[in-house]
């Protein structure tokens, strides 16, 4: 399929659409990848318009079976994502305490119960958080973001001897990593 009829059915005012209304039975296949370090290739080319990715992003959405679709009130067209959707790309602390993220399709939101970093593995199989947008997408830490973030962090004990790294954002614990006893200098709880 090709983008333009597809992009011809989006408000270019940049507002994210209610793409959880929207159910269309006409569902296709796209060749849109979505890749592990945030780039969109479309039918094997990098799509190199940030405006045109922003656009595409707002009418994306993660079905109840985990496929990935672009869905117009008319259309759904199902694509590939190799990892998370999003890249955090930034990450800055206002005067209150709160974390506030930055993705790479210009969401911007800030770390509370509703936005919480959750620990999962990349298909590489590291551990790297992650952290819900919208519409059952989330948005992987990029890896300069999440060196700054445990440039701050503090750490709590577990059970059974684990460290957990982390950060308080609105009063809630965002988890950033975890390290056993036999990873800290000494073996020792700082």
């Amino acid at each position: 399929m090709q983008l333009d009829p597809l992009l011809a059915q989006i408000d270019p005012e940049g507002e994210i659409p209610p793409v959880d209304r929207w159910h269309p039975d006409h569902l296709g296949e796209m060749d849109l990848t979505i890749a592990a370090d945030g780039r969109w290739i479309h039918e094997g080319t990098p799509i190199a318009r940030p405006r045109l990715v922003r656009l595409l992003s707002t009418i994306l959405r993660r079905e109840p079976d985990g496929d990935y679709v672009l869905v117009t009130p008319a259309e759904r067209q199902r694509i590939r994502v190799e990892d998370r959707p999003f890249l955090v790309v930034d990450a800055e602390r206002d005067e209150e305490g709160r974390w506030w993220l930055t993705t790479n399709v210009g969401d911007r939101l800030a770390l509370d119960e509703a936005h919480r970093l959750v620990l999962s593995e990349t298909p590489a199989g590291e551990t790297v958080p992650e952290v819900a947008v919208r519409f059952g997408l989330a948005a992987r830490l990029g890896r300069n973001v999440y060196y700054r973030l445990v440039e701050q962090a503090e750490t709590r004990e577990l059970d059974g001897g684990l460290l957990e790294l982390g950060l308080t954002s609105r009063g809630s614990w965002q988890p950033l990593g975890r390290l056993d006893a036999d990873a800290r200098p000494g073996g020792e709880v700082p």
